[in-house]
């Protein structure tokens, strides 16, 4: 196949597709790539050079940091600064948006916003928006606010326990009350009612010497030291005679001591220290040489006081014998025997105070010397 080949006119229209030169002839309809500017000449400053022929042409203007070229402004008005870097960075948007200008740039904004969640800790902690008086609660509303007036399990069980304290304290400063004053109150009533009865009673000639019934008053004590002046009635019940302010006598068995009138024995008596009238409240202030006087319908007996035992068990029935051991006493005589519990306010023990009979006179005669000193 070295035959020549005739031009295809239908393909390159009519033309060869070299060129004169031979080179290659572009096809219709094929992309011209666009024509290439050349590189503009720069001076010194760095600036471009204006085209030859036109000096009036304005000249790009190149920032000197970025190397990038500014939009020249207006004819006669010279070229248009424009910002900087750092000024040209926009602002943080607000509300903690991302700020632009990569990773480190949004970093310091978030500081400078008080952290990563600085935002949200700070919606967190603020105060709640005041609530418009004149609105009415909402049924949620008002739930919470009913859940918070209702007070805590705790707070209702320390509430019960000081109650109950301030009542056990009430109820204890009543007994206390009770005891210490309105039973010498209600004990010095009955005993003064009881003393001029028996007055009385002697006066009117009711009353006769001889044996006398448990709770009965037959006598009147006097201890003029301590100003003391009680009746005094059969038997040491608690109930019958020491809690009504009355001295006992110890008259019945296996306790049984002598009356006063007797030629020989040991007068005992008992009574309270403290409450119910305490008639022997004082008596461990009485010294050897005291007088204590028994005065009964008809005669006056004077005894002296000769010793004392401060402090001995309440089983020491000795005390009450004929002739007490530890008295001082030697032989048989008429005596008299003081007994009460000590120390205060209790009965642990027993406080004793023994007397000899030293006068007997009649009441016709008037009083002993002992009761007008």
């Amino acid at each position: 196949m070295t035959a020549l080949r005739p031009e295809r006119e239908d393909v390159y229209g009519g033309e060869s597709p070299y060129g004169s030169s031979g080179g290659a002839r572009p096809y219709p309809g094929r992309r011209q790539d666009p024509p290439t500017a050349p590189m503009p000449r720069l001076t010194a400053e760095g600036r471009p050079v204006p085209p030859a022929g036109d000096a009036t042409a304005p000249l790009p203007v190149v920032d000197d940091e970025t190397m990038a070229l500014r939009v020249p402004g207006p004819a006669g008005a010279g070229p248009r600064s424009g910002p900087t870097r750092a000024s040209a960075a926009p602002a943080a948007p607000p509300g903690g948006g991302a700020a632009p200008g990569g990773r480190a740039a949004r970093r310091k904004a978030a500081k400078r916003r008080g952290g990563r969640h600085g935002g949200g800790a700070r919606e967190a902690t603020a105060p709640p928006a005041q609530r418009d008086p004149q609105r009415p609660l909402t049924r949620v509303e008002a739930r919470r606010q009913a859940r918070l007036r209702r007070p805590s399990p705790a707070t209702v069980a320390s509430r019960a326990i000081g109650e109950m304290f301030i009542t056990t304290g009430v109820l204890m400063l009543l007994f206390v009350t009770y005891q210490l004053w309105w039973t010498n109150v209600r004990a010095h009533a009955q005993a003064g009612s009881e003393t001029h009865q028996l007055q009385d009673d002697w006066a009117s000639g009711k009353r006769s010497p001889g044996v006398f019934e448990p709770g009965q008053g037959f006598a009147i004590l006097h201890i003029p030291k301590l100003d003391v002046v009680a009746p005094i009635a059969e038997g040491v019940s608690n109930k019958r005679v020491l809690d009504k302010g009355m001295v006992g006598h110890y008259g019945e068995a296996p306790l049984k001591t002598a009356m006063p009138g007797d030629r020989t024995g040991n007068f005992g008596l008992a009574a309270h220290r403290n409450t119910h009238g305490e008639p022997f409240r004082y008596i461990n202030r009485l010294r050897a040489g005291d007088a204590v006087v028994v005065e009964t319908q008809d005669t006056y007996f004077v005894y002296k006081v000769t010793s004392m035992l401060p402090v001995t068990p309440p089983s020491n029935t000795s005390v009450l014998d004929p002739v007490p051991p530890g008295s001082g006493l030697t032989g048989p005589g008429r005596y008299i025997t003081l007994t009460t519990c000590t120390p205060e306010f209790t009965s642990k023990y027993r406080l004793i105070v023994w007397g000899k009979m030293v006068q007997e006179s009649p009441r016709s005669k008037g009083k002993p010397d002992a009761l007008i000193e």
